[in-house]
């Protein structure tokens, strides 16, 4: 594997479920693999799961790790091709990557979106050039446009607890004082979408996502009755895809909240969200605090995802 940036990088999803259920059970079988190898984590943006859980499934294969804030004690760099460098960025990232890339084996990146351009969000410039310029394989920790790792192990997670071969798994938007990228919805249906589950999306009007990363889901502009039934609720809040709205927030109305009265109408649901979440916006306390919640084994399940995809670059890594 030389990136991974989306579902179809991964492969067949049965297999990566048995191997990422082999490595819970021994996330120390494979020290060998990482042995002598460096592991790159780059974050453009803040980040407490994603940098704790992908350096420990890094150190869990024996891996040396060194990690980059970009924006704390770093020079700033500059992303756009053509622009006359006579402003704060002292450094581009056509230098900065290759040179990045001569010092480890293999790189993690993370940069959100901007919100203020569609396009160029969309477009993935950040990443892409870490995929084209590094010379090693790549894998996002969450990019513009989707959160791979996230939802690979919200699938584990969906797998360890599901109760019935087909669950009912439903993504609902919820409020948020500030404006938050698409990335986590986008992925998390792009990811249900490859499974069999019954997935619905449910969003007030004006919260549609792409159709590149929905397909076919069912979307269900009533949140109550999207929650009928529903063996699994997914929380997330994300701002406008759609223009001239692109990247603003258009509601935060709370009766969009998740709570126990809308947990009520499903088949006694689990509660899942991504974290970090807004209590008392997103979700209440007695929800998320429910023996129902299971937003920390979730959060755990961070670790194997990340385990997972960092074994297979390994693996085809030139020994």
């Amino acid at each position: 594997m030389n990136k991974f940036t989306c579902v179809a990088d991964l492969g067949p999803l049965d297999r990566a479920l048995a191997e990422a259920a082999d490595i819970k059970r021994n996330r120390f079988a494979y020290t060998g693999l990482g042995r002598n190898r460096t592991l790159l984590m780059i974050f453009f943006n803040s980040s407490l799961r994603t940098r704790l859980s992908t350096q420990k499934a890094a150190m869990n294969l024996g891996m040396n790790v060194m990690v980059l804030d970009v924006n704390q004690g770093a020079w700033k760099l500059e992303t756009e091709r053509g622009v006359i460098m006579d402003g704060d960025k002292a450094e581009h990232l056509l230098e900065a990557i290759p040179v990045m890339g001569s010092y480890c084996d293999i790189i993690g990146v993370r940069s959100f979106a901007g919100l203020k351009d569609r396009d160029e969000d969309y477009e993935e410039r950040v990443i892409s050039q870490f995929i084209r310029y590094s010379g090693r394989p790549v894998f996002s920790m969450e990019a513009a446009t989707r959160h791979p790792l996230q939802s690979f192990a919200d699938l584990i997670t969906i797998e360890e607890f599901k109760t019935k071969p087909r669950p009912k798994v439903v993504l609902t938007w919820a409020p948020h004082p500030k404006a938050l990228p698409q990335a986590v919805a986008n992925s998390f249906a792009e990811w249900m979408n490859a499974t069999d589950y019954d997935f619905v999306i449910t969003h007030p009007h004006g919260y549609e996502l792409d159709p590149a990363f929905t397909g076919g889901a069912r979307v269900e502009y009533d949140q109550r009755r999207a929650f009928e039934g529903a063996d699994f609720i997914y929380a997330k809040n994300w701002s406008a895809y759609m223009a001239p709205n692109y990247g603003k927030v258009l509601s935060t109305d709370r009766d969009w909240t998740v709570d126990a009265a809308k947990m009520a109408l499903t088949d006694n649901a689990r509660f899942m969200h991504c974290l970090p979440v807004r209590r008392n916006m997103i979700v209440t306390d007695d929800v998320i605090e429910s023996e129902r919640s299971i937003v920390i084994p979730e959060a755990a399940n961070r670790e194997i995802s990340a385990q997972v995809v960092i074994k297979r670059m390994l693996e085809g890594l030139p020994h």
